[in-house]
């Protein structure tokens, strides 16, 4: 006997085949799909539309919180990948696929670091210059650290709970004006791989397990629109690196100051993301037909 959220598969997966048909592109989708302005449309592959907004959650690394509060936007395209049973993930028309939001780092500068505490006279002197001065707000910022078609969603996962729904490799940007402008956790060459669940976690000590929520879904627009409020996206499992670039010039000074903040690197069962928002996902074709 099929389930609801069975049910809700099936007419999705319906929708997306109905709407597969290639039409010709024009400007940004309109009216009810005006959420998917920045959907790659023009690329007839797409089978649909993805708009990701996270409104709260957090990110713990090491030994620090950082609270989101300022919303984050996932968008793009998909095309179905037969081998995995998920999709290929199609950037942003724009190419802003994962919005560069800002957020604060509780107690900023002040509260990473209390220079007293460090023995080494130069290492101390450094310390004193970059984090006792006026300017003492940080804001984490999470960045892609890969092409957008390395970015894994697999909606039936999503909706039945269970195993990897979305996948995102990241870094995260630690600025402010005496921490430089590449203070990053993670990078390119080695990013922060975070494979998300709406089910239960089940990651290595110290952490406990944490369960995601699949969230409301809802049909609109004869069925062309899927709306899922309420998600809840959740990992803590993965590792986070060490800290680079921090400081500028004084990076191999400054690096191992906030290193020994955060506690990095940390290794897997130390670090906690949540993302807890709204997925709209609409079919390319219902998409393009309203622009």
């Amino acid at each position: 006997m099929n389930t609801p959220k069975t049910i809700v598969l099936l007419a999705l997966a319906a929708v997306m085949a109905a709407l597969a048909v290639a039409a010709p592109a024009f400007a940004a989708p309109k009216g009810a799909y005006a959420a998917f302005s920045e959907c790659p449309t023009k690329n007839l592959k797409v089978e649909a539309c993805l708009y990701a907004k996270t409104e709260s959650g957090e990110f713990v690394v090491g030994k620090q919180t950082v609270p989101i509060t300022n919303p984050i936007t996932l968008q793009g395209g998909l095309e179905e990948n037969e081998e995995t049973g998920g999709n290929f993930f199609v950037a942003a028309a724009n190419g802003n696929t994962l919005t560069k939001s800002p957020q604060n780092v509780p107690g900023g500068l002040l509260d990473f670091v209390n220079c007293t505490e460090i023995t080494n006279f130069i290492e101390r002197i450094a310390c004193e210059l970059v984090f006792e001065n006026k300017t003492t707000g940080v804001t984490a910022t999470t960045e892609l650290a890969a092409p957008a078609s390395t970015i894994l969603v697999k909606e039936g996962n999503l909706l039945e709970g269970e195993g990897t729904a979305l996948q995102l490799p990241i870094k995260v940007h630690l600025e402010n004006p005496f921490l430089g402008g590449e203070c990053y956790i993670g990078s390119n060459s080695s990013p922060i791989v975070i494979p998300f669940t709406t089910g239960t976690t089940s990651p290595p000590a110290p952490n406990k397990p944490i369960k995601g929520n699949p969230g409301t879904a809802v049909f609109s627009e004869g069925g062309t629109i899927l709306t899922i409020s309420k998600n809840s996206l959740v990992n803590n499992s993965y590792a986070a690196p060490a800290a680079s670039g921090c400081g500028g010039l004084f990076s191999f000074l400054i690096d191992p100051i906030i290193d020994g903040k955060l506690g990095l690197p940390a290794a897997a069962g130390h670090n906690t993301a949540i993302l807890n928002g709204t997925l709209k996902q609409a079919g390319a074709e219902a998409a393009r037909a309203s622009e």
